[in-house]
């Protein structure tokens, strides 16, 4: 028995899936170029003064307040620190032709900085990681809103019906940042569009086929609660928490087939392996859950979220992004490199960066730095961004933007852009309102990113 007589005897059929079917869309806005997106995110708050954005300034002024011209510009909010700027731990230097400057944190990630378009001048208000990483993924403080992910398959719609489109891996997290639900919830949009957690050890919980259950039965079975589930709904009419539970079940038989292969990594070569950094320490979580990435998109899932949290640096900056950085670099590199020899980067968006950044100035004696979100950095590489490019500049001692501010709506326009949306176009009607991915906010897509 095949998906479609599975869906007749279930009492759905093909033609009642029109209420909460996620079959891709056909007309997207503009263009695409890209069909997959894996949001690197790193949460804490990596700092962009001693990552990708250089200030030779930081040493001159060690241990001196941040200049009045500099510092009347910094928005008076909480952790705004204006004494005591620190240099940066690390050196920097030139990579690729085009000569982008990356720490010495990154000397794996340099190597790509050709396919790098690295944004200097994010920027948003919130200094708090809980609503700053729902400002970074949602576009709103509150956290109420829909994800990004969740709009893209809003949007899309998906592209396999074996695996969810929307998955997000939440890898190290050192207790210090907890992840917030709403970076892959649905918001007001229906169940249907949230993101799926999985672990990368032990994959999407709770889609074993259970012990002495064949497929056959395993079909009856889920038949019989299908009818039951579809009954009801006729009886309340539109409820989305019940049609996205009815919709489970039927990508739940689907996963008991196709995830399991998706997290054996038996076919992957001992060579890839290695490039990931499974064979090391530092690096075996975070390479697994960067691999997986790429056999998710290769596999169509539309919008990949990983998240490596533990970036929070208030004392000894140097010890915590030494850390974080060997947990990354490798398989970051690992993970272009792969996506580049397989033809699948210019299918697929890569997106790296935080919630916010760090002040230009130590935090106390600590030798640490406080949240920042006046100033941060993000690179983006594949999916028809051109590469070797740098857009923005901040002020000499990277606290403040200067020239081109790109807010998280702007990145999310963005991001949605490559994929063929118009965040503008993409309206959801909630309670009377017509809805946007930009929310009231407003915002446009970086369009210099794109060749």
């Amino acid at each position: 028995m095949n998906r479609r007589q599975f869906l007749a005897t279930s009492g759905l059929g093909a033609g009642a899936l029109a209420l909460n079917s996620l079959t891709a869309k056909a007309s997207p806005h503009r263009p695409a170029t890209a069909r997959s997106v894996i949001f690197l995110f790193m949460s804490g708050g990596p700092s962009q003064v001693d990552t990708f954005d250089p200030k030779p300034e930081l040493a001159k002024l060690a241990g001196k307040d941040v200049p009045e011209s500099i510092a009347k510009n910094v928005p008076k909010i909480k952790r705004a620190g204006l004494n005591n700027l620190m240099a940066s731990p690390w050196e920097f230097s030139q990579h690729g032709e085009c000569g982008m400057s990356v720490s010495t944190l990154f000397p794996e990630t340099a190597k790509h900085v050709d396919d790098l378009c690295l944004i200097r001048t994010m920027q948003h208000r919130n200094p708090v990681h809980g609503p700053g990483e729902c400002v970074a993924l949602t576009g709103s403080s509150a956290g109420d809103r829909p994800s990004l992910g969740a709009w893209s398959l809003y949007g899309l719609g998906s592209a396999n019906d074996q695996l969810p489109s929307f998955i997000t891996m939440n890898l190290h997290s050192d207790g210090m940042q907890y992840p917030q639900a709403a970076g892959w919830g649905s918001g007001f949009l229906p169940s249907r569009y949230q993101g799926t957690v999985v672990n990368p050890n032990r994959g999407i919980q709770n889609v074993e086929m259970p012990s002495g259950t064949d497929n056959r039965r395993r079909l009856r079975e889920l038949s019989a609660i299908q009818k039951l589930n579809r009954g009801f709904l006729q009886s309340v009419q539109d409820h989305s928490e019940l049609e996205a539970r009815i919709r489970s079940y039927e990508m739940a038989f689907q996963m008991q087939t196709a995830a399991p292969e998706l997290f054996d990594l038996d076919s992957e070569s001992m060579e890839t392996m290695k490039l990931y950094g499974l064979d090391a320490e530092p690096t075996k979580t975070t390479g697994k859950g960067f691999l997986l990435a790429r056999r998710m998109v290769e596999r169509g899932v539309r919008y990949v979220q990983v998240r490596v949290g533990g970036w929070d640096a208030h004392g000894n900056i140097k010890k915590n992004h030494d850390t974080l950085a060997a947990r990354t670099d490798r398989p970051v590199a690992a993970l272009l490199q792969d996506l580049k020899r397989r033809g699948l980067l210019e299918s697929t968006l890569v997106v790296w960066g935080g919630e916010f950044g760090r002040t230009p100035t130590m935090e106390g004696r600590a030798n640490g730095r406080d949240h920042s979100p006046a100033a941060y950095s993000v690179w983006m590489a594949g999916g028809g961004v051109k590469g070797g490019q740098i857009i923005g500049e901040t002020d000499p001692i990277g606290y403040t933007v200067v020239d081109r501010p790109v807010s998280p709506q702007d990145l999310h326009a963005t991001i949605l852009a490559a994929t063929g949306l118009d965040s503008g176009k993409l309206i959801y009607d909630h309670h009377g309102l017509k809805e946007t991915p930009l929310g009231v906010t407003g915002g446009a897509p970086v369009m210099e990113v794109f060749s």
